[in-house]
């Protein structure tokens, strides 16, 4: 009898242990704080219990067990998968966004260095026109204070026998050539200046008579406003710069014809474009 009681007080200490051992396991799984700092926000997986007489290891597992114990794992790999891939999109999306904010941003630079240079390109115009207006003003006023004050062109004398006031082929060639020389000018005039042989105021008659033959031939031919032509009758007096006049009889008659010019035409030229109506009226004649 006490052989008996001997043998079964091991075997049942043997037996005990096991059962001790899960015991203790679940209350420390049980004690054991939760903590949820995961990348899926759920509670970590916790080591399975003890099952059986085997514990974890049971050489003798069906396939539910097996299932049983991998389906957690399976879940949390598949919720981190779906995690990793939401994180991609979002990083990609992310960058989708600073590079359209870059590329908004660098059209946005383009668009203001071109604004730039079409400013600087406006601001060049404008000094040029500016110097070109001053430039133009500063020959107005050079033109408006020499306005009265003409200068010899170009001068062409011609002869008269005695008693004739009819004007020559070669004294007609000679005014078409000088006409030629006024077509489309401004400030110009032409003096008319008759000279006469004789004395006293048959020699002036003479001498006006044969200065209206030009200047006829040079309205009629040719166009010559009126109102340029200055003409006067000097008969026998001597011209200008004559040193022999005083021994110098003259046969005859002559008409002399000076091109007076001022400094008009040179406004037209140094004009930087053309003229408006405008600028024409206020156009000093």
């Amino acid at each position: 009898m006490n052989s008996r009681i001997l043998i079964t007080l091991p075997l049942a200490a043997v037996l005990a242990i096991p059962a001790i051992a899960q015991t203790s396991s679940s209350q420390t799984q049980a004690t054991a704080p939760a903590t949820t700092d995961t990348a899926t926000g759920k509670q970590p997986l916790q080591p399975p219990s003890r099952e059986g007489f085997w514990g974890r290891v049971n050489p003798f597992a069906r396939k539910s067990y097996v299932k049983r114990q991998t389906d957690p794992i399976r879940d949390r790999v598949n919720e981190l998968d779906d995690l990793t891939a939401a994180n991609g999109k979002a990083i990609k999306d992310t960058d989708d966004r600073a590079q359209a904010g870059i590329k908004m941003a660098s059209d946005k630079a383009d668009m203001a260095d071109q604004h730039a240079v079409d400013a600087g390109n406006k601001a060049t115009m404008a000094q040029q026109t500016a110097q070109q207006a001053t430039t133009r003003i500063q020959t107005v006023e050079t033109v408006v204070s020499n306005i009265d004050q003409y200068k010899a062109s170009n001068q062409t004398e011609i002869r008269f026998r005695p008693g004739q006031t009819m004007l020559s082929k070669q004294a007609k060639d000679a005014l078409d050539e000088m006409a030629n020389t006024v077509k489309g000018q401004r400030g110009y005039i032409i003096e008319v200046q008759g000279f006469s042989s004789g004395k006293g105021q048959i020699a002036i008659q003479n001498s006006q008579k044969m200065a209206e033959s030009v200047v006829r031939y040079m309205v009629l031919n040719h166009d010559v406003p009126v109102y340029r032509i200055y003409l006067v009758g000097m008969g026998n007096a001597p011209m200008a710069g004559d040193e022999d006049a005083k021994t110098k009889h003259l046969s005859g008659g002559r008409v002399e014809i000076s091109l007076l010019k001022n400094d008009l035409e040179q406004l037209s030229s140094n004009s930087s474009g053309p003229m408006t109506g405008a600028d024409q009226q206020q156009q000093p004649k």
